[in-house]
């Protein structure tokens, strides 16, 4: 201390209170920051103490860390839309019978399939039954001024099997003059110029069926299995994918992984697919991928059953039912087919429960599948199981089945702007 005073006394008299000065600044300086210290600490301890009175700050929220979706991008935000969804979406459906209508001998065309779980049906299952099942939904209304989507319930499948029409060039004009009929007799076309209408098909011709009348080409919705963002007469942000099921017998219990003996099944015709046929070449006779073309040498089913992995490969179209039989008998589905707009992609994260293969990558589809650990396999496997309720067909709609899940994308579709009608 001594020698500290004897260094101030020999200072000269300015430079010393200069010093004096700094050191006295320095010390409040300390202190200050000294005190939030405190009173930051005592806050996050939750006790009172004298600096915590003098300046009280609010209470840190509570974070909550984001819950596992499991198959979904977000369930949660989903289940409250879908709530709402149901509450309040309603349909109204075009009558075939009103008094100027010049369709009556066609009634069948616009009535439900009299037998929709004909096996013969097959890849039009599906058209059929979003109709049967809207029409015993609750989503139907009476009253079209309430209505939020108008639906025009004409049946490209029937249409392609009624002698009558039957050709593309036809079947196009008969939707032309139904459709011109429709915004000549209802209010309800020119008042959204169609943007609020919606048809379904399932047919490989469906894009064809509107190209003859321009309102129905652009604007209203077409809701289709051939969602393919590459084809002509499908737009992504306003049509829907619909997903092509078969109609299979219920598999309540499914073949559990050890019991999946294959690593890949693929049956079907390589006669207009080019990638087919590369797969055959490659691997028809690896003995650890079940790969044929044309019948299987077991029932078709049983290769589902068997494998862990289950193809789906374009052919003349994006789609086939491939992916719904594999969701059905719990074989993760390998899909290989570019630019198909896969149903419920805003919904499901197929990412957690399918492989996508990009058509120039099949070559390695084999290292592609063995890379995937036992770990990730069980998890897309369970998360598989999670999404089957969503690839069924009900004639009455139930919870979240092919229709309301459906549904839900046509709800997302609907436009507040209306004209006056």
């Amino acid at each position: 201390m001594k020698p500290a005073c004897l260094f101030l006394n020999k200072m000269p008299k300015l430079k010393r209170r200069l010093l004096l000065t700094g050191l006295l600044l320095l010390a409040v300086s300390s202190a200050s920051w000294f005190a939030i210290f405190l009173l930051h600490s005592s806050e996050e301890q939750g006790s009172p103490s004298n600096l915590g009175r003098l300046s009280a700050s609010p209470p840190t929220p509570h974070i909550t860390l984001p819950v596992d979706s499991g198959p979904y991008h977000n369930w949660q935000l989903f289940a409250a839309d879908f709530e709402d969804m149901i509450q309040s979406f309603k349909i109204y459906v075009y009558p075939t019978n009103y008094a100027s209508s010049s369709f009556a001998s066609s009634a069948s065309i616009f009535l439900p399939h009299p037998n929709p779980f004909d096996p013969k049906l097959g890849n039009y299952f599906s058209e059929h039954m979003f109709k049967l099942s809207l029409l015993s939904s609750s989503l139907i209304t009476t009253n079209p001024e309430k209505a939020n989507l108008f639906f025009l319930p004409f049946s490209v499948n029937l249409l392609r099997n009624d002698p009558r029409v039957h050709s593309e060039p036809s079947i196009a004009d008969f939707v032309a003059r139904y459709t011109t009929s429709i915004s000549q007799d209802f209010p309800f076309w020119n008042a959204s110029l169609g943007s609020d209408h919606f048809y379904a098909c399932c047919h490989s011709v469906c894009r064809e069926a509107s190209s003859k009348h321009v309102g129905l080409r652009n604007n209203a919705i077409q809701l289709t299995c051939s969602s393919s963002y590459f084809q002509r007469f499908y737009v992504t942000h306003k049509d829907v994918a619909l997903p092509q099921v078969w109609p299979r017998p219920p598999q309540h219990a499914l073949n559990p992984p050890h019991a999946r003996d294959k690593l890949v099944y693929f049956a079907g015709r390589i006669q207009n697919s080019n990638i087919r046929q590369q797969l055959v070449d490659l691997w028809g006779n690896d003995t650890y991928m079940d790969i044929f073309p044309g019948q299987p040498s077991y029932p078709y089913e049983e290769g589902f059953r068997r494998s862990k992995y289950c193809l789906h490969v374009k052919g003349y179209e994006v789609n086939t039912a491939r992916v719904s039989d594999a969701v059905h008998y719990g074989c993760v589905p390998v899909i290989i087919s570019n630019h198909y707009e896969l149903p419920f992609a805003n919904v499901l994260d197929w990412s957690k429960f399918s492989v996508i293969v990009n058509n120039g990558d099949v070559a390695l589809l084999k290292r592609t599948l063995l890379s995937i650990t036992r770990r990730k396999y069980m998890s897309m496997y369970h998360n598989l199981c999670e999404v089957r309720r969503h690839f069924v067909w009900h004639e009455t709609p139930k919870g979240y089945d092919s229709f309301y899940m459906t549904a839900y994308q046509l709800w997302l579709k609907r436009s507040s702007l209306r004209l006056s009608s």
